[in-house]
């Protein structure tokens, strides 16, 4: 296995710390030049931004594995919606799946609104992530038939402002 850091005068500490800081504030590049100069660590920004390409990818892939395969919050509590699309002048349906921190779990496109499309995408999203412990949907019936199926029904919650947390995901940026 090649190690990443293997041919950088800096230690790994040091590059994980000025990546990490750059993703987590919202900070410029010369900024976390001036902050590590601060600290007694002497880097030009051009570094920090080529850390930041090359080992930024990296550091989200272990972030994304450590999430998933270590069952963590994403299995709470979900939010299930479906929005209406048109692709190339037809109408499909877009299902969104949300954690409760608003994060987009998965997205999938179909064209029919009925029980086997809903019952592919949330055997899609659980495989993935795992069986949550509490769904939040809107009162569209083909969600209650595609969890009596996986038999998760009993951990369904439908309410009328429940769901707006995956409601305002639809909202452009």
């Amino acid at each position: 296995m090649k190690k990443p850091f293997r041919y950088f005068n800096s230690s790994p500490e040091v590059i994980r710390l000025t990546v990490l800081m750059y993703i987590r504030y919202p900070l410029s590049l010369r900024q976390v030049e001036d902050l590590l100069h601060e600290r007694g660590i002497d880097i030009c920004h051009e570094t920090v931004r080529f850390w930041w390409n090359r080992f930024g990818p990296m550091f989200s892939a272990e972030i994304r594995k450590r999430r998933v395969h270590h069952q963590s919050y994403s299995n709470w509590r979900w939010h299930l919606d479906e929005v209406i699309v048109w692709i190339n002048g037809e109408t499909h349906y877009l299902w969104r799946a949300v954690d409760h921190e608003g994060e987009v779990l998965e997205v999938m496109a179909t064209k029919r609104r009925d029980r086997k499309a809903a019952l592919k995408f949330l055997k899609r999203t659980m495989k993935r992530y795992g069986r949550p412990c509490l769904v939040v949907t809107d009162r569209l019936r083909s969600y209650r038939a595609a969890m009596k199926v996986l038999g998760n029904a009993t951990s369904q919650i439908c309410g009328r402002w429940l769901n707006n947390r995956v409601e305002n995901s639809h909202q452009p940026f």
